[in-house]
């Protein structure tokens, strides 16, 4: 559906040139929704507007629909590009126009009869939670409702891929997870590929079955939601997956309670898939002569499982516990000592 290949983007300026995306290789499944997370300016912006023309690769191919997005200019350009649907961060609306009208601008463009775009248009309404409100202007509606007008308008033209830059950066958390299940649910009922660039791990979790985790301007990890915040390589993507894992009062539980338990070892435990379901601070309890603390824990849901991190003081004889410790990995449990 997708394949992105030894893709370079240089800009030039007064203190030289300027790597912006560097070498970055990646192949997007149909029907995938894939996410790409960096810090600003780590190049993903960058990355985004190559897949549908809007920025021409220095280096690299870029490879949409079986077509190559990074050769192709004029007429061709416009015509592969009504396949591509983009969500931008601010909504990007005519202010002037309807609900109905900005959905249908797209295909007033490509010249559809107004009958087909207007009965296109209510489809779409329904689709992402707007019915009724096709008369509506832009300024009368919340921040979400302008970005399921953005979402309708970009599915107008049936596209088969969706690019969206940041499409929830401006809106509040519950808003934001409402909008990413509109999201989930319009990539199962219509197949759509979708891509999402994001600096928010929240999302990634939620949504993508695949990321990558872009650093100045390259890929420096890549792979299934589920297997990066089991096994998190560098320390940007360790960072990233700290924000969802771990509360931030984690480390202040954690010295607290070591001011009061001074022995022992202090650990971190990560759970995935089929092993948040399994009752390991019972069974540690019942098979070793421990004294387990639970300091903190909690569980979230990805789109192939669920990951779940706990915070344990466990105190006993050395051995003790390190017999604890390999029944916990034999259980497919990660193992973290952090202290002890």
């Amino acid at each position: 559906m997708i394949t992105i290949t030894d893709v370079k983007k240089i800009y030039p300026s007064k203190k030289g040139s300027i790597a912006a995306v560097d070498g970055v290789n990646i192949d997007v499944a149909q029907g995938e929704i894939f996410g790409v997370i960096g810090f600003s300016g780590a190049g993903k912006s960058t990355l985004i507007r190559m897949l549908n023309g809007l920025e021409v690769p220095t280096e690299g191919s870029v490879d949409v629909n079986g077509q190559t997005i990074s050769k192709v200019k004029g007429k061709k350009l416009r015509e592969a590009r009504q396949s591509i649907g983009m969500i931008f961060q601010h909504f990007n609306l005519l202010w002037s126009r309807t609900v109905l009208q900005n959905i249908t601008f797209p295909l007033e463009i490509a010249g559809v009869p107004k009958k087909e775009r207007v009965q296109r248009a209510n489809e779409l309404l329904e689709l992402v939670g707007l019915e009724g409100r096709g008369d509506a202007y832009p300024s009368q509606l919340s921040g979400g409702q302008k970005q399921r007008v953005g979402i309708a308008r970009s599915l107008a033209n049936n596209p088969n891929v969706l690019l969206c830059d940041e499409a929830t950066s401006a809106l509040d958390p519950q808003t934001t997870d409402s909008i990413l299940d509109l999201l989930v649910d319009i990539n199962q009922r219509l197949g759509i590929t979708i891509v999402l660039i994001t600096h928010e791990m929240h999302v990634i979790k939620k949504i993508c079955h695949r990321v990558a985790v872009m650093e100045q301007g390259k890929v420096v990890e890549i792979g299934d939601v589920l297997e990066v915040f089991r096994n998190p390589v560098e320390q940007v993507t360790k960072r990233f997956v700290k924000e969802v894992s771990q509360r931030e009062d984690t480390g202040e539980t954690v010295g607290h309670l070591l001011a009061h338990y001074p022995k022992g070892k202090v650990l971190k435990f990560t759970f995935v898939g089929q092993s948040t379901e399994q009752p390991l601070i019972t069974s540690l309890i019942r098979k070793y002569d421990l004294e387990v603390n639970i300091l903190q824990g909690q569980i979230s849901q990805t789109q192939k499982g669920a990951y779940g991190t706990l915070f344990v003081h466990l105190d006993g004889e050395e051995r003790t516990i390190k017999e604890a410790v390999l029944f916990a990995e034999e259980q497919l449990v990660k193992v973290e000592v952090l202290r002890g």
